[in-house]
C-alpha cells in the first residue's frame, strides 16, 4: 500500500515509475513465403496517428502532434556496429514511402505474403522510444516474420499521463481499420499483437470493434495477443474479454504482483487494481492465459520485463508458435 503523500509527491512518484514505459527461428513462425527478419531486411513498417515531423520526415520522424489520418511509412534501420567508441545499436537511417491517404492498405502491402510482429506501445513514448522498443522485442524473440510498429500520438511527457490516455482511445478506428485492412489481404500470413501498459487498452478496445464489426472472419488473422502490464481496470479487463467472447484465448498477459508502475496506476485511479497486477488466478478465471513475471523483477519498476528480461521474452516466443 502507498503511504499517504502529498498531490506533487505522488505525481513525481507516478513519473519516475511510469517511466518504464519506454519502451531461434521456428517452423511455426515463418512466414507464409519465407523467413525474413530485421537481420535480413532491416526496415519497420510504420503505422501511425502522429504527424510526420517534415516532408520527407527527418529527425524525430514523427512528432506527438496527431495527424487526422493514419500515416503509413518505412523506417530504414542501421544494424548495430563496432566502432572505435564501443558497440553502437540498432537506428534509424531515414523514413521513407510515406503515405496518408491510403495507409491501411498500403502496410497491409507492405506485409503482404509473411507473418507480422505488431508492437503497441504505452504512456511517455516519443516515435523514435517506441521504434526502439519494437526492435528490441522483434530481434529478442528472434521473430522470422516483418515487424510493424502502431505508433499513438504520446506527449512523451511526465505529466501526460490523462492526455495520453486520451489519445490512445482517439487512435482506436485507425487501429481498426489497420488490422481490418491487413486481415482482408489475400494470402497474408498471421498478424500476431504485443502491447504493453496504456498500449494495452487501446488493442483490447480495438479488438473488441473488430471482433463486433467483422466477426470472426475478421479475428480469423489474428495470432497471439500478448498484452504486458496490462494498465487496464480489472473490471474494465472482464467486460472487455466478455464481448471478445471465444477469442479471448488468443490472449496471453504478463502479469506483475510488484509492478510499481501498476501500483501507482491504481492509486492515481482510485485504488482500483490494474489487470497487469492481478493475481494469476484471478486472470485466469477470465479465460486468458497468464504468466506470472513476478519473480523476475528484480528491479525499482519491474514494468517492461519484455524487453528487459529473456525468461519473459521466451513467453512471447512460445505464444506466437502455439498461435
Amino acid at each position: 500500500m502507498l503511504l499517504p503523500v502529498s498531490r506533487l509527491a505522488l505525481v513525481c512518484l507516478a513519473s519516475l515509475a511510469l517511466s518504464g514505459c519506454l519502451g531461434e527461428e521456428s517452423a511455426l513462425t515463418t512466414p507464409v513465403s519465407s523467413q525474413v527478419g530485421l537481420a535480413r531486411d532491416p526496415k519497420l513498417l510504420v503505422a501511425t496517428t502522429r504527424l510526420p515531423v517534415g516532408d520527407p520526415p527527418r529527425k524525430p520522424w514523427f512528432s506527438s502532434e496527431r495527424s487526422a489520418d493514419l500515416v503509413f511509412a518505412e523506417a530504414r534501420l542501421t544494424p548495430p556496429a563496432d566502432s572505435l567508441l564501443g558497440t553502437r545499436g540498432w537506428s534509424i537511417s531515414k523514413v521513407e514511402k510515406v503515405d496518408h491517404g491510403n495507409a491501411a492498405q498500403a502496410f497491409a502491402q507492405a506485409a503482404f505474403g509473411h507473418n507480422l510482429l505488431l508492437y503497441i506501445h504505452g504512456y511517455k513514448e516519443s516515435f523514435e522510444t517506441a521504434a526502439t522498443s519494437t526492435i528490441d522485442l522483434s530481434e529478442g524473440i528472434k521473430f522470422g516474420g516483418v515487424t510493424g510498429l502502431f505508433t499513438w500520438p504520446s506527449a512523451a511527457s511526465t505529466f501526460s499521463y490523462v492526455a495520453d490516455r486520451e489519445s490512445a482511445m482517439w487512435s482506436r478506428d485507425a487501429l481498426e481499420d489497420l488490422l481490418t485492412a491487413i486481415a482482408k489481404t489475400p494470402s497474408g500470413g498471421r498478424i500476431h499483437i504485443v502491447a504493453h501498459s496504456m498500449g494495452t487498452l487501446l488493442t483490447l478496445e480495438t479488438l473488441r470493434m473488430l471482433r463486433a464489426s467483422g466477426g470472426e472472419n475478421a479475428m480469423e488473422r489474428i495470432g497471439a495477443v500478448v498484452l504486458a502490464a496490462p494498465d487496464i481496470d480489472i473490471d474494465l479487463f472482464a467486460r472487455g474479454l466478455e464481448r471478445l467472447g471465444p477469442d479471448a484465448k488468443k490472449i496471453t498477459v504478463i502479469s506483475s504482483t510488484n509492478d510499481r508502475a501498476l501500483a501507482v496506476s491504481s492509486r492515481l485511479a482510485g485504488g482500483i487494481i490494474r489487470a497487469g497486477a492481478a493475481d494469476r488466478e484471478r486472470l485466469e478465471s477470465l479465460g486468458v492465459r497468464v504468466a506470472d513475471a513476478s519473480e523476475f523483477g528484480g528491479g525499482i519498476i519491474n514494468h517492461d520485463l519484455f524487453l528487459s528480461n529473456n525468461e519473459v521474452q521466451q513467453v512471447i516466443k512460445r505464444a506466437i508458435e502455439r498461435s
